[in-house]
């Protein structure tokens, strides 16, 4: 087998190393200089770069801060997950997303310099909901999709839109937990390792798996 096949290119190996640099220099000087204070040609002139490159890249200050959205499942992971006809919602969906977020591995000191970054600034902060609000507009109309395509009617409680941003809801709640265990300093493992494990924990939890027992009232503290 060709060991080429799907590997970057040297000028995309490069364009990534140029891109990682720059949103390093970028974060490192809003960090001591605050993301007020922060400027393009100060960016540029710690990257070494011109504007030009860097707006390719990034578009703008805040994109750099902020960084790409999580990448949008396939449509044929899409087409799937909406004809699922067995399994609960809530894992198929999970599964859907981290699936397109489990080939990334991101590098664990820059997300956590974005983190503390984006935790310091309420505009940042506000825009990075903003962004989370767009991605669950999208996020509701797969499930109703799925909820169509298996002809559910809603109940008298809820209508389906309330059942599907629930399930948007929890999912965040999963990948807030997969994102605090990997990037915790005693976790060495992938970023793959951590979703699997965060679904098979779902699925214990919605199932009722034999693996979450109530404790012995007679054992030891």
């Amino acid at each position: 087998m060709d060991s080429s096949v799907d590997q970057p290119s040297l000028r995309e190996r490069k364009r990534a190393v140029l891109h990682s640099t720059i949103e390093r220099r970028a974060i490192d000087l809003a960090l001591l200089h605050g993301y007020e204070n922060l400027t393009v040609d100060m960016i540029c002139e710690a990257s070494m770069v011109s504007p030009r490159t860097f707006f390719n890249y990034f578009g703008s200050k805040e994109g750099v801060i902020l960084g790409p959205p999580p990448p949008m499942p396939s449509p044929s992971s899409v087409d799937a997950f909406v004809h699922q006809r067995s399994g609960d919602v809530l894992s198929d969906f999970v599964l859907m997303l981290t699936d397109s977020l489990a080939n990334q591995e991101p590098d664990r000191e820059l997300y956590l310099a974005r983190q503390l970054l984006i935790q310091r600034n309420p505009q940042l902060a506000a825009k990075r909901m903003a962004s989370i609000r767009g991605l669950e507009d999208q996020y509701v109309a797969i499930i109703l999709e799925r909820f169509r395509a298996q002809e559910l009617e809603p109940s008298s409680d809820f209508t389906l839109e309330d059942e599907a941003r629930m399930v948007i809801a929890l999912t965040q709640g999963v990948i807030t937990y997969a994102g605090r265990k990997w990037s915790s300093p005693d976790f060495s493992g992938t970023v793959r390792e951590v979703l699997d494990g965060s679904l098979r924990l779902v699925q214990a939890v919605v199932r009722g798996s034999t693996a979450l027992v109530p404790r012995n009232p007679n054992a030891p503290l």
